[in-house]
């Protein structure tokens, strides 16, 4: 009996080592890149990270700052992009980034990216702290009406993402979730897959802004005071003149009209009488939707520094 008990031992460590292994070289899972606080309380990754996506067609990379994409050649003549996983984009190749097609359409322009999956719009603002030490002339700041309302804690207290206590207007950092058994989830394969295809029963608010629904009206008239507060704190204490803030398309109009009204340079995205921009089960942008939407923000952006016209 114990030989056949430990024969089964043995095979069971052969067959985990086999499907390791299997599922290392099928890249069935995407290689998720390692997350540090840095002295700011911003989460960002480890400088100098890659892996490859789901399916191997492409690699994903962390440049030396420890944001997504590559950096450019040089600070000159320089404009950031702040976002969410939109502009994190790791689902497409570093030359489907907004900064690669921003920097076709406007070469003379160069482009830096400083995003992360989750990130709220207060936190966007916390991280446009650190890239103005490069003296962009501008930052385009993506964001949406869950990037909006995430940011507020009264609205819903999220422990790990960055956002304002409107009511005391204090900022309150986000922190990790359990580093320690990520760190080795996504460091087993062969867990990471068995995790993701048969998945614990959560609730996935992550993209909740994608789509416009029956109730954003009502929750923009129950917010709006919170809002105003979010935007007047904005306002008192960053540095608002050279940042530019691109709407997801379908944003609540209430929003945008709110941020015109209290005078934020903004760019409304508009996906309507095209094609998808998104993947079919995945409302993040193909390459042909990042392509779209930097030809629409090229377009403000070259009538604003080339023709001095306020984006609008």
């Amino acid at each position: 009996m114990k030989k056949f008990f430990n024969n089964i031992i043995l095979f069971g460590l052969v067959a985990l080592c086999i499907g390791e292994i299997v599922v290392r070289l099928t890249h069935v899972n995407s290689d998720i890149p390692y997350r540090t606080i840095d002295d700011m309380g911003i989460q960002k990754y480890y400088p100098n990270q890659e892996g490859y996506w789901k399916g191997g067609d492409h690699k994903w990379m962390v440049n030396s700052l420890g944001w997504p994409g590559e950096l450019p050649d040089n600070y000159d003549n320089l404009i950031t992009i702040i976002g969410d996983s939109f502009i994190e984009n790791f689902m497409n190749p570093n030359d489907c980034h907004q900064s690669a097609y921003l920097k076709r359409e406007i070469p003379n322009y160069n482009f830096l990216e400083a995003s992360r999956s989750g990130v709220t719009l207060i936190e966007s603002m916390e991280i446009s702290k650190q890239t103005d030490t490069l003296n962009p002339i501008a930052t385009l700041i993506h964001t949406g009406n869950g990037d909006i309302y995430e940011s507020i804690k009264e609205i819903k207290s999220l422990n790990d993402i960055t956002q304002l206590n409107t009511k005391d207007e204090v900022i309150i950092h986000g922190k990790m979730k359990s580093p320690g058994l990520k760190k080795v989830l996504y460091s087993w394969k062969l867990l990471y897959y068995l995790y993701n295809r048969f998945p614990l029963n959560f609730k996935n608010e992550s993209i909740a802004d994608s789509k416009k629904d029956k109730t954003e009206k009502s929750k923009f008239e129950i917010n709006e005071t919170r809002i105003r507060v979010l935007l007047n704190y904005i306002k008192n204490n960053y540095k608002i003149e050279n940042k530019i803030f691109v709407f997801k398309p379908n944003s609540d109009d209430n929003i945008i009209n709110l941020f015109k009204s209290m005078g934020f340079k903004t760019i409304i995205l508009d996906s309507s009488k095209d094609k998808s921009w998104s993947f079919e089960h995945d409302p993040h942008w193909t390459c042909y939707g990042h392509e779209r939407a930097a030809a629409q923000v090229s377009n403000k952006l070259k009538l604003s520094f080339l023709n001095r016209i306020t984006v609008d």
